[in-house]
């Protein structure tokens, strides 16, 4: 089985690699989406965010990473994917994910919709939450790769 695990990655987080990871463990391949969304405003461009993921995720002999322009279903359609993986961090993403899960039910009804809950100690972690403590010159390395921890220091230099 193919699944698709997709986000923007600004950055790519420990949250994300122990999502990605587990999902190694159920399926066969597990190509992780980078998208190219317009609908949200990024610090890292898409190249950026591609060879963070690639150096975060590159122990794992089946997982592949790759950008995408438009709708996930139409990614995961292409890639021939059965599977969706979305994370579930608390039960306040529960219902924008189950909403999300029924449309892609709608658009294409022989891909599933697998949710992962986050581990309890990263539940809280939030690519929106490290930018903003790395923004003030606060510690992040608990919560990232050293690659994305130097990549942000860079960013937030400027």
């Amino acid at each position: 089985m193919i699944a698709v695990y997709a986000g923007t990655f600004d950055p790519i987080t420990n949250g994300h690699f122990e999502m990605a990871r587990r999902a190694s463990t159920i399926f066969e391949t597990v190509i992780v989406g980078i998208s190219h969304t317009s609908e949200k405003k990024t610090i890292f461009s898409p190249e950026e965010r591609l060879e963070m993921a690639k150096e975060v995720l590159n122990a794992f002999n089946n997982i592949e990473i790759q950008e995408y322009f438009g709708l996930t279903i139409d990614f995961a359609k292409s890639e021939n994917a059965n599977v969706l993986i979305r994370g579930l961090r608390s039960p306040f993403d529960a219902q924008f994910e189950f909403e999300l899960a029924n449309m892609n039910k709608r658009l294409a009804e022989d891909i599933e919709t697998v949710f992962l809950s986050s581990s309890g100690s990263l539940a809280f972690v939030s690519s929106s939450l490290i930018k903003q403590i790395a923004s003030e010159g606060g510690d992040v390395s608990e919560f990232v790769h050293p690659t994305v921890q130097k990549a942000l220091q860079e960013k937030f230099q400027d």
